[in-house]
């Protein structure tokens, strides 16, 4: 959304002048411009590791979370946080926030991250935990405008373009002391915050309403599979027990079955990279791993080895309309399954479930979705890392209805799912939206591009 769009909406100063400041352009002719450091004092976060975190303690705020979680501003009443010892307090002092101070993040893995942060909102003790720097307002009226203005793109820009790295990118305090900053009247940067935590919360409230709209078209996307594949199309069928406690009755004329019965599995193997030229370099057979599982129908997948590989691995090419299935990586990866369009190999932590007459291909697929849970049921406690392996899979019963059935049944899980898919899109398209719209509004605000001065909530 452009500041052309805003000003239709809000009114501009009278006057400006040239800022002097690169990617800035014009400010309010009554501005006066500086630096950070003449606005904050700054100190770093506690100098611990992930295994210092606790759940019971002082809350701490760290680089990761500044990140991923809580973005704009965090609150303890509000954000689980985890905790580090009460004897930090005596011992690094410095290290604790109070109301109104920024923590940064000092390193980041995209350019786009760099100059990340969060506020802190409350007046509970809270630490700033590891790779973290805080930045703290010397005048502490303003710190909610210069929160502000530090999000905004045009301060995020001298940001990004002073930060060091290849892989990882990282910020120091004397970076962020040299950033340029625009300054109006003290009384106009506290009317400029009001004005934006009037119009970003509402913002932010719309976001929310999309974000839960996707999470409950997850959910009963969830729902429509894991119904569709036990309880079938139906209504009226007539039910029997399935004979699996945990699973209750299923249509009478489906057959209750272990897969070993029905269908072969294979895994495969991982040709060393200690002869890379021989077995990867100019490799043209693709080659998958639990990684590039996508829990869909897969077309593509990035790495490629050669025939001498095959030959001296336990890798051999699957056919079409295989399901795959992770059986290695514990949570987050196990049970994680694709469909295979494409002929190709896998590595020794993918299971697959080769093709066969009795059983549709893409109906099992999605019954994998289905049952991916229950995996992780039957892998804990066998490891540190939970995993499953072939024999587990084979074992493991599955419903089987007559293979027109089958296909009627993936048939509507398809139409359902492309209706959640666009439901879904259309819902993303609309936070986009928002969240431009969050970013103009916070910019034009903080550089003057709009007056805000005789705002009243």
């Amino acid at each position: 959304m452009s500041n052309t769009n805003l000003k239709g909406k809000y009114t501009a100063y009278p006057e400006y002048k040239d800022s002097g400041v690169e990617w800035l352009a014009e400010i309010p002719s009554h501005w006066e411009t500086s630096k950070l450091r003449y606005m904050f004092s700054f100190g770093k976060g506690l100098t611990i590791t992930k295994e210092n975190l606790k759940y019971e303690g002082v809350p701490c705020v760290n680089y990761g979370e500044v990140h991923s979680k809580y973005g704009f501003e965090v609150d303890p009443n509000k954000h689980l946080l985890k905790c580090v010892d009460e004897s930090y307090l005596k011992s690094s002092p410095s290290a604790l926030l109070q109301k109104g101070d920024l923590v940064f993040a000092d390193t980041s893995e995209d350019i786009d991250g760099s100059g990340n942060f969060t506020q802190l909102t409350s007046d509970i003790p809270v630490f700033a935990g590891y790779h973290t720097i805080i930045a703290r307002p010397k005048d502490r009226k303003c710190s909610r405008f210069y929160a502000y203005l530090i999000d905004s793109k045009e301060l995020r820009t001298q940001v990004r373009h002073a930060v060091k790295g290849v892989k990882v990118f990282s910020i120091t305090q004397a970076i962020l002391r040299g950033v340029n900053i625009w300054l109006p009247s003290l009384e106009e940067r506290e009317k400029i915050a009001s004005f934006l935590d009037h119009e970003t919360v509402k913002i932010d409230t719309l976001i929310d309403k999309q974000q839960l709209l996707i999470k409950l078209l997850k959910e009963k996307r969830q729902a429509v599979i894991s119904h569709a594949v036990t309880k079938g199309l139906n209504p009226d069928a007539a039910m029997k027990d399935s004979g699996i406690e945990w699973l209750g009755e299923v249509p009478e004329h489906w057959d209750v079955s272990k897969l070993k019965w029905k269908s072969g599995t294979t895994s495969g193997g991982t040709p060393t990279t200690s002869k890379y030229e021989l077995y990867y370099e100019g490799g043209k057979i693709p080659w998958i791993r639990t990684t590039d599982l996508n829990n869909d129908l897969l077309n593509d997948t990035p790495i490629r080895i050669t025939p001498k590989a095959v030959n001296d691995s336990a890798c051999s090419l699957l056919p079409v309309d295989s399901v795959l299935l992770a059986m290695y990586g514990g949570a987050g990866s196990i049970g994680k399954h694709s469909l295979l369009k494409f002929e190709s190999t896998i590595n020794q932590a993918v299971c697959a479930v080769l093709p066969t007459n009795s059983i549709r291909s893409e109906y099992l697929h999605r019954f994998y979705e289905f049952y991916r849970p229950f995996w992780m049921i039957g892998a804990a406690g066998t490891r540190k890392d939970p995993n499953i392996g072939q024999d587990d899979i084979k074992e493991a019963k599955i419903l089987l209805p007559p293979l027109s059935e089958q296909e009627k049944i993936s048939s509507y899980i398809n139409q359902m799912q492309n209706r959640f898919d666009m439901l879904t899109k259309k819902a993303e398209g609309a936070i986009t939206l928002m969240q431009e719209r969050r970013t103009a509004i916070i910019s034009a605000a903080v550089t003057g591009k709009i007056d805000v001065r005789h705002f009243t909530s």
